[in-house]
């Protein structure tokens, strides 16, 4: 080990503790630990060009540890991306660019936004999926251009997690030979030693999901930990763990090894006292030695000759197969082929009843024969989400397993929250379109997930059947009651429920021209009429979010009720308004599909097709929290507040009021009122 290299180990280590002293916030104790592990791997192994953090084929780094924040950024800093030092004093504030956990989409240089632990490992996982997919797609002899590996530092508190279990699960299945996971063991959580509460061999758990697992005994011993880098990157088979056994806050002369290290800054004295003891001789704050600059500008010279040795393996491919890379690029680029849209399929009246899951599906099949890096699969319920790719080659673009990794269908198994995980990991990765599919009621298990997809623009797609109690005879365990309100609170998530199978196809073209963040498909189990669009408005209005899918035979101007309906509802809205109708009540039918779409419209067009003065009533087979948005202080919701029931699915939703008699009750005690007033 040279005297520059631990020159710069502790730089990292200062920059981080004394951005944390500075904010007054923040976890100092896991950048002193893991600085060694950390500069190692980017110094002597992470392929990157802080010019161009983008460039396809680099090696991703996740701290999947994400409140050791201070840690990345110090590197991100010390390696070129645009993070000025600036940016490390302004640590945990307002319009800072180092916010308390990584976020992808505001620092250049992070991949993924963690913070909530196993995450950022799931992510890993969801990677090097899509790296082994886009390599088993794109690859051809002596055209390798795709060859990158996922890294992640993991902590204790990660591996407790149970998505972490998932997720390193299906990965030692997979065989997930491009993954590295580097763990930072240093025995202590919040509350204290880990022994509280984690006494498990961690070594051989993750030897029997199928991991190569390598130990580390002196996080501080720079070579052992670079032999022990390099022996991963032999093992191509299966994943690797990595456990470095370090010393949460290294160097604190009252705080190693304590969980005082973890989340509360050390005190001005205590990093006093730390600098001294690692021999830092500057008495400067943020002060990065020269020869620790000098340092990094190498490594960098060598990440930019890598991206050129990658471009010029490029030119080549494209020379050789200008189709493919052709196809290549316009995947990396997370554009879709042109005219995609024109295969999604169309539906009749005289087709019959569909439900929209198997609407869905076929709209999915369709785009995928036009879409080669569409890929995805389900927790094991494929079958019922109807979301098997089942087209391609004789019949089948296959399985996304070991010794088979160019499969379009991923089996999750039962993990849905590892799934939602691994598809954050797959779309930030880029390169892939990816969906997961389960019921709406277990959306409650990835939930976690959605709501980082959302806060980290993963265009990800999720598949959600069985959307109601019109499921059925399964009762109230899976029967979803408050998940479309759930879902609906979480900002950047579009939730999608569709009312037939042609407004379905529309969703799947919203989903995936969308790429800056997710969207929940919610779909039904029961067959639907398809709506007859030469009495009734087109399913391109969907892409509005909501929409006049029935005027009052009296005209616009004439309309007293409004009644509001998304999914299996809009047809007992349909019948509704048809009773009114025949009572000489004008009466509009609104298909209000995606809330979030409808509020991103104009204020004029949302007051044209929710016309303020009219009578609102809103039908919907879920918790009626939220509607009052749409309906106003004096409209009425006919929704369902309790759990379900198990029963036939017309016999549910009949038994909790969602029928056209409940609809018309409301619309006219709300027009009594009215005309009493």
């Amino acid at each position: 080990m040279s005297g520059t290299d631990q020159l710069a180990v502790d730089t990292i280590r200062v920059l981080a503790i004394e951005a944390v002293e500075k904010a007054k916030s923040g976890h100092p104790g896991l950048p002193l630990g893991a600085a060694p592990m950390a500069h190692v791997l980017w110094s002597r192994h992470l392929r990157f060009d802080p010019a161009d953090p983008g460039w396809p084929d680099r090696d991703r780094f996740i701290l999947s540890a994400g409140h050791g924040s201070m840690l990345l950024y110090a590197l991100l800093h010390l390696a070129g991306y645009d993070l000025p030092l600036d940016e490390l004093k302004a640590f945990r504030q307002w319009g800072s660019r180092t916010p308390g956990h990584p976020e992808n989409v505001l620092t250049p240089g992070v991949e993924v936004t963690t913070g909530p632990l196993g995450q950022g490992l799931t992510n890993a996982v969801g990677m090097a999926v899509a790296e082994a997919f886009l390599a088993a797609t794109f690859d051809r002899p002596g055209h390798g251009v795709i060859d990158h590996r996922i890294y992640a530092l993991v902590s204790d508190g990660d591996l407790m997690e149970g998505v972490a279990s998932e997720a390193a699960s299906l990965a030692g299945h997979l065989a997930l030979g491009k993954l590295i996971a580097l763990y930072d063991d240093n025995h202590i959580s919040i509350e204290g030693s880990t022994e509280l509460a984690f006494s498990e061999d961690v070594a051989q758990r993750f030897a029997a999901y199928g991991w190569h697992v390598l130990r580390v005994d002196d996080g501080n011993d720079l070579d052992l930990i670079d032999r022990a880098i390099d022996r991963a990157k032999e093992i191509t088979d299966r994943p690797s763990l990595i456990m470095v056994r370090t010393h949460i806050g290294y160097g604190s002369p009252n705080k190693q090894d304590t969980a005082e290290a973890h989340g509360s800054p050390l005190g001005a004295d205590e990093v006093r006292l730390t600098e001294q003891a690692l021999g830092w001789p500057y008495d400067e704050p943020f002060f990065v030695p020269p020869a620790v600059r000098e340092f990094w500008a190498g490594v960098a010279e060598k990440g930019a000759a890598a991206r050129a040795e990658w471009q010029a393996r490029m030119a080549a491919y494209a020379d050789a197969h200008p189709d493919a890379a052709a196809d290549l690029d316009r995947a990396l680029a997370g554009r879709l082929p042109t005219g995609w849209a024109a295969a999604l399929p169309t539906f009749e009246p005289s087709d019959g009843p569909v439900a929209t899951r198997v609407a869905s599906g076929r709209a999915l099949n369709a785009a995928a024969t036009l879409i080669p890096t569409l890929i995805g699969g389900s927790a094991d319920l494929a079958p019922s989400n109807n979301t098997l790719l089942m087209g391609g080659p004789e019949g089948g673009w296959g399985d996304f397993e070991p010794g088979s990794p160019g499969g379009r269908n991923l089996h999750f198994g039962v993990r849905e929250h590892a799934m939602g995980g691994v598809l954050n990991g797959m779309a930030l990765h880029g390169g892939v379109f990816p969906y997961g599919g389960t019921f709406l009621v277990f959306s409650d298990y990835m939930r976690p997930s959605i709501r980082l997809a959302a806060l980290s623009h993963a265009p990800v797609v999720y598949v959600f059947t069985h959307d109601s109690v019109g499921l059925g005879e399964d009762g109230p365990t899976h029967q979803p009651i408050e998940h479309l309100a759930a879902l609906r609170a979480i900002p950047r998530l579009w939730v999608i429920r569709p009312s037939d199978a042609n407004e379905t196809s529309v969703a799947w073209l919203a989903a995936l021209e969308r790429r800056d963040g997710p969207t929940a498909l919610v779909l039904t189990r029961q067959n639907l009429p398809v709506l007859d669009r030469t009495k009734l408005a087109r399913e391109l209005g969907l892409l509005r979010g909501g929409y006049v899918l029935a005027e009052a035979e009296a005209g616009p101007d004439a309309v007293r009720v409004v009644l509001i309906a998304t999914g299996s509802e809009v047809q007992v809205a349909l019948a509704a308004r048809d009773t009114l109708e025949a009572d000489g009540v004008a009466t509009r039918v609104v298909a209000l599909p995606c809330w979030e779409l409808f509020e991103a419209q104009s204020e004029t067009y949302r007051e044209e097709v929710l016309p303020t003065g009219t009578v609102r009533v809103a039908v919907e087979a879920a918790a009626s929290f939220g509607w009052c948005r749409w309906v106003g202080d004096k409209g009425a919701v006919v929704g369902i507040d309790r759990f379900g029931a198990s029963a036939p699915g017309g016999k549910a939703l009949a038994g909790l009021g969602i029928t056209s008699e409940h609809v018309v009750e409301e619309a006219r005690r709300l027009l009594a009122d009215t005309e009493a007033v």
